[in-house]
């Protein structure tokens, strides 16, 4: 397999350890060619992501594919104002950029008072979001400002995204095979490499398997199918058992989510005496209430059930995030621990 290989990603880690993922070129090739067919074609690209994880490095590929020369954002702080100054200078008819779901905020709430944000947002042809869930209600904000946003899934082990909106790119398949999601393609990995540069038999045989024929990677993430669109519904070892019955974090986010004050909120499981495992809801810059709280516990019982009901909530001064944009859980859940341990002492 290594000889194969033209691109290693590793994963970022956010909910374990990090993965080495091997990449071939025809992969790679794959995937900006879908992505190309489903946004109107090749087109000009404003990196703002890392191009050590993938949607940083296929904003290079999609770039050298259609011959243009993407604009790169300095490295460092995500700047809603120095973004639309690099967007400005985009001079291709067709313009896309890729964002994690924080700096798709940072760009909003910046537009929602700055003229100058908001004209070069709605540059964009699309503006494509992954790597994680983007809260309904931001996605609401934005298409209130006429941008352009489609939300996209799909990892280093698919080159990329190869979903668009609930919409397979050309050339994936979707299955979900007992509620998780399994994906088919020719974006497909190799599989994984170990520190050594030799294959991780154990780690690849995990995640990719052929299935009657057909070679498959195994997500881990729960979903269905609804008229054709895939939905994601959360990580399956993002589930607990709280008081005898099964509770997704992610169902619990979902209903957090659509509450004012609490789009970026966060929940986490904690150790539970009575029940096992139980939810702190985390957010950021805000001062935890207990009526607050008690509004959640009724808001979440109401959609999930009893089980699902938060516990607590913590404010904290800001939430941990990776280098990639995404949500570091593991940092997150030393904090929660720390903070309620000093709390109690």
């Amino acid at each position: 397999m290594p000889r194969r290989v033209a691109l290693v990603i590793e994963t970022s880690g956010s909910t374990g350890t990090p993965k080495r993922v091997a990449l071939s070129t025809d992969a790679l090739l794959a995937s900006a060619a879908a992505s190309a067919g489903a946004l109107g074609g090749p087109g000009q690209w404003l990196l703002a992501l890392p191009t050590h994880y993938i949607a940083g490095a296929q904003v290079l590929v999609r770039s050298l594919v259609a011959g243009t020369d993407p604009v790169i954002l300095p490295a460092g702080h995500f700047d809603p104002r120095v973004f639309a100054a690099y967007a400005a200078r985009m001079d291709a008819p067709l313009r896309f950029v890729s964002l994690v779901p924080l700096q798709l905020a940072r760009v909003v709430e910046a537009a929602e008072s700055d003229p100058a944000v908001l004209a070069a947002a709605q540059r964009f042809d699309r503006i494509l979001v992954g790597g994680q869930a983007t809260p309904p209600a931001l996605i609401a904000r934005a298409a209130e400002l006429g941008l352009r946003v489609t939300r996209t899934y799909g990892s280093s082990e698919t080159a990329g995204g190869c979903v668009y909106d609930g919409v397979p790119l050309h050339g994936t398949e979707v299955h979900v095979e007992g509620g998780l999601i399994e994906l088919s393609g020719p974006m497909l990995a190799e599989g994984y490499l170990a520190a050594d540069g030799t294959v991780d038999i154990e780690r690849t045989a995990a995640a990719f398997a052929d299935h009657g024929g057909e070679h498959r990677y195994r997500t881990g993430d729960l979903g269905e199918l609804v008229d054709g669109r895939l939905r994601v519904l959360g990580r399956s070892d993002n589930v607990i058992i709280s008081g005898g019955e099964k509770v997704s974090l992610e169902a619990v986010e979902r209903v957090l989510h659509a509450r004012p004050g609490f789009e970026g909120s966060v929940a986490v499981a904690v150790p539970d005496p009575e029940w096992g495992q139980s939810i702190v809801v985390v957010r950021q810059g805000a001062d935890a209430g207990d009526a607050d709280l008690t509004g959640l516990r009724a808001a979440v019982a109401s959609t999930l059930g009893p089980a699902a009901r938060p516990r607590e909530l913590l404010a904290v001064t800001e939430l941990p995030h990776l280098p990639s944009g995404k949500l570091d859980r593991g940092a997150l859940a030393r904090l929660v621990a720390e903070t309620r341990a000093a709390t109690r002492d």
